[in-house]
């Protein structure tokens, strides 16, 4: 497989994936794999659920910030967190997807080696973008 990133998994589907980028027109769409609702790209590298790492969650909530959004910039996430929460067709009320106690991750890779890793502790934590870019740095 010859792969070139940056690559962007998300969880859904790829009804989810094109309300996405009609809200983000710059984001080009061959950047994004939809892993489904069976969380295959999730679970194989290794990333957990909500609460599954005490250590890690508290570490993530200690890092969060909210976003520096204004009014409108607010009332248009909130307007698209429905309709791009990983939730798939068919959920009664009540039931909890899996989908939304799902983490993720940052991961840089070169060839077939794993230069640096990040798992996220809750939703919204993230690693410094510095940090990220730093990564390659050893290339």
């Amino acid at each position: 497989m010859n792969i070139a990133g940056p690559v962007f998994i998300s969880i859904g589907d790829e009804e989810k994936l094109s309300t996405f980028l009609e809200s983000n027109p710059k984001a080009p769409k061959d950047l994004f794999l939809v892993d489904n609702y069976e969380f295959g790209a999730y679970k194989a590298a290794g990333f957990g659920k909500i609460a599954e790492n005490a250590e890690l969650s508290i570490k993530g909530t200690k890092k969060m910030k909210p976003p520096k959004f204004g009014f409108q910039k607010w009332i248009a996430y909130l307007k698209s967190v429905a309709s791009l929460a990983p939730i798939p067709k068919g959920m009664k009320l009540g039931e909890v997807p899996e989908g939304v106690l799902r983490l993720g991750g940052t991961i840089t890779i070169s060839g077939d080696r794993i230069i640096y890793a990040y798992e996220d502790g809750v939703p919204g934590d993230y690693p410094d973008p510095a940090e990220v870019i730093k990564s390659f740095s050893s290339l």
